[in-house]
């Protein structure tokens, strides 16, 4: 039988929530935070849903406020140092990335990562972790003028990889990840493994497909 992505020759994918498992260090900078204001310390679980909106999910989850609050941009300023200062010590690749990696690497598939995390916190992480040394293009979330939904940076990764956008696909765990690889003319994947938020309904996103580990994508690729 035909894999569903037959004729793909790259994938991309989001980074928190589909790569690696962040939410401690992000939901530990969060809740120190808290601690240092002698609030009651939060279960990671309490975080853990909210992860992949970064600091506006962490902030409103550790101190119920948004982006419009008169507070927020002083929190969120103080959320970057503390994250900065722990970002690889509780971060990691959930189980199965490295083997897929491994896999897409033997089929001749090349890879990157397209995600909305600033270039200050995506460079130290992914030097961190030696599985992104044969990532093919990492592109942050101010690599271009615009962030997803917007389909620039997939476009970017696109660009740098030498392919046709037709030639990738995207793999995320949030909506945002799956209109931008639509809006960039991808193929798309919804890892329903990730963090999905609070009030996700997946299949209304409409991916091209859904895996709910990292291995199942491999199935879909052309030399599984």
């Amino acid at each position: 039988m035909k894999a569903l992505f037959h004729d793909a020759k790259a994938v991309l994918f989001d980074l928190d929530g589909t790569l690696v498992d962040s939410a401690p260090d992000l939901g530990y900078a969060a809740d120190q935070m808290r601690v240092a204001r002698n609030m009651p310390s939060l279960p990671l679980a309490q975080y853990r849903p909210m992860a992949g909106a970064g600091a506006r999910g962490m902030l409103g989850v550790a101190f119920g406020l948004g982006p419009d609050h008169a507070d927020f941009e002083a929190l969120r300023e103080e959320f970057f140092v503390r994250y900065t200062a722990c970002l690889t010590e509780r971060t990691y690749a959930f189980d199965g990335v490295e083997a897929l990696i491994d896999g897409l690497r033997a089929a001749g598939l090349a890879w990157g990562v397209v995600t909305n995390k600033s270039q200050r916190f995506t460079q130290p992480l992914t030097a961190a972790m030696s599985m992104f040394a044969s990532a093919q293009t990492i592109v942050s979330g101010d690599t271009t003028p615009h962030s997803k939904p917007h389909p620039a940076p997939l476009l970017e990764a696109a660009r740098q990889l030498g392919l046709a956008p037709a030639d990738c696909v995207y793999v995320g765990d949030d909506e945002r990840d799956i209109v931008a690889g639509h809006a960039a003319g991808m193929r798309t994947v919804a890892a329903t493994y990730g963090y999905l938020g609070t009030h996700s309904t997946v299949d209304a996103w409409n991916a091209h497909a859904q895996i709910n580990s990292p291995l199942a994508l491999l199935q879909l690729l052309p030399g599984a």
